[in-house]
């Protein structure tokens, strides 16, 4: 009897996986490359689940063919990180820990919870949360006199202003509307594509809450400033009531427009500007 060829028995092993060597994963609408082993180095978890399946047709992809998980997307790296060398490495003064423990409960990676959840205690304990309006409020304990006397001697409609903390919030905009050449009824009014916002981490997180889009700067600690946040809406007045609720007041605003012609055969004319508008709380 012939002993079969090695080569071919190889082969047959390697067409047994479903799975090619180098794959592309869609998380959330970041694209992730990266090898297989990876994927499967934690038996158990939901990616090992997803990834050691025999017939690779039962997961989900996007419109280019990559697999697609629907997860936070920019969470996602540091879950990879992870799977590769067994090890979380965070930013300084990191604010998304509480998240990012949602996430590794998510992919069943129990040793990366418990990595977690110790800090996120420590981090309640000491009052750090970034997400709350002022991340150094002393203890309620050590308050509660304070408290007291401040609001005996505070004028009328002080209230609820104790602890709050100075400062600016910028809010930029970049609009545009078309008019017509006979008609104001063919007019496309304001239309705001984004609004974005500028200042110290804490305070734009206080005053927006959830309605804050921190995709493009997600790892800012609470007491840097940056200039890449912007509002999950687009109705201005809407931003103007939340700076309003939190005390802020607007002390400075500026504008620059310019106009063009729509379409060459017509008068109709696109305007668009960008303003600026600065609020300060004392």
């Amino acid at each position: 009897m012939a002993l079969a060829d090695p080569a071919s028995c190889a082969k047959g092993s390697e067409d047994s996986n479903p799975f090619p060597d180098i794959i592309e994963l869609n998380v959330g609408g970041q694209v992730y490359i990266t090898r297989h082993p990876t994927l499967v180095s934690v038996p158990g978890s939901l990616l090992w689940e997803m990834f050691t399946q025999k017939n690779a047709r039962s997961l989900a992809r996007d419109s280019k063919g990559r697999f697609f998980v629907d997860r936070d997307g920019f969470l996602f790296r540091y879950i990879l990180d992870y799977m590769r060398d067994r090890q979380l490495v965070l930013p300084e003064h990191f604010p998304e820990r509480g998240r990012l423990q949602r996430e590794a409960e998510y992919f069943m990676l129990p040793e990366l919870v418990k990595l977690l959840v110790p800090k996120l205690s420590e981090q309640n304990s000491l009052g750090d949360d970034p997400c709350q309006s002022d991340p150094e409020e002393p203890s309620p304990g050590a308050d509660t006199a304070r408290s007291l006397s401040s609001a005996a001697a505070a004028p009328p409609g002080a209230a609820g202003t104790e602890g709050r903390r100075a400062g600016f919030i910028t809010i930029g905009y970049r609009g545009s509307y078309t008019l017509g050449r006979d008609s104001q009824t063919d007019a496309k009014f304001r239309r705001v594509a984004r609004i974005m916002v500028c200042g110290k981490t804490s305070l734009a997180k206080e005053v927006f809450g959830d309605t804050l889009n921190e995709s493009r700067d997600p790892d800012r600690p609470p007491e840097r400033y940056t200039s890449r946040y912007y509002l999950k809406f687009t109705f201005l007045e809407q931003a103007f009531d939340k700076l309003a609720d939190a005390g802020f007041h607007m002390v400075a605003c500026n504008s620059t427009g310019t106009c063009a012609f729509a379409h060459e055969q017509t008068d109709d004319r696109i305007w668009t500007s960008y303003t600026e508008y600065v609020f300060y709380r004392e």
